[in-house]
């Protein structure tokens, strides 16, 4: 690194859980975002600023009026433009050493897979469960770690698939879904800091596995409730018959 890199990533290199071979680490990786809404406005912020090398965002969507009361990563000079467009403006302006690749388009299971091939670390930041279970399929498939969270009402969740090893359990372990299940935030709604607090664990989670220090939320579910300001942690494991992961 250099000395504008060492002065401005200096409060991470001062943790000796990260220290500068740590902050390589980040600076060197490759992270996928998929969704740009509530949940990957905060990730995304915060990776940029922690220093990810390059940040892949992924979302068909536009941003609309409502998106401003919990998408951070937007403002109203961005209302009707690609989120990942909008994002990508936000996060260069906050670290122009990240570079921000923007995929303005909701991509087949072959040009998914491929990015997440290239990727160091997945985050499904998505509304849908469509998505969420094509995301894990194919990190599985190619091997790579996902950090998975949700957020609707006052309720938050959180948990980590870590695919480079056996042992991890996946999302289809953990919820059995098939699409019908939905729960948006336009029919149940949200409250606003929620989905930061959820997406800050996310990039959390996201920096743990890049650098390698601390304990991952893998085989462990994180449920918030904003309301009470709790968080409460269950354990899950493989399961042998899941369709995805299973023998």
């Amino acid at each position: 690194m250099n000395d504008q890199e060492l002065l401005r990533y200096n409060r991470h290199i001062l943790l000796p859980q990260i220290d500068i071979p740590g902050q390589e680490k980040i600076c060197a990786s490759r992270v996928l975002v998929v969704g740009l809404g509530g949940l990957g406005s905060p990730v995304a912020m915060y990776l940029a600023a922690s220093g990810v090398g390059e940040l892949v965002l992924v979302d068909d969507d536009v941003v609309d009026e409502s998106n401003l009361q919990r998408q951070i990563v937007h403002n109203e000079s961005t209302l009707g433009k690609n989120k990942v467009d909008s994002a990508k403006v936000q996060l260069q302006a906050l670290n122009s050493n990240c570079m921000v690749d923007a995929i303005p388009a909701r991509l087949s299971a072959e040009d998914l897979a491929a990015q997440i091939h290239s990727a160091d670390v997945v985050v499904d930041c998505c509304d849908n469960f469509e998505t969420r279970n094509l995301v894990n399929e194919l990190c599985f498939a190619k091997k790579k770690p996902l950090v998975s969270g949700a957020a609707v009402r006052l309720e938050g969740q959180l948990t980590v698939f870590d695919f480079r090893s056996e042992i991890s359990p996946c999302y289809s372990c953990l919820f059995e879904v098939n699409g019908e299940e939905n729960l948006s935030c336009s029919e149940n709604g949200v409250l606003a800091p929620l989905v930061g607090v959820v997406g800050s664990a996310q990039a959390l989670e996201v920096i743990k596995l890049l650098v390698g220090f601390g304990k991952s939320l893998v085989g462990r579910l994180a449920l918030y409730d904003a309301g009470r300001g709790e968080w409460r942690y269950f354990n899950y494991g493989k399961n042998a018959a899941c369709k995805v992961c299973g023998k």
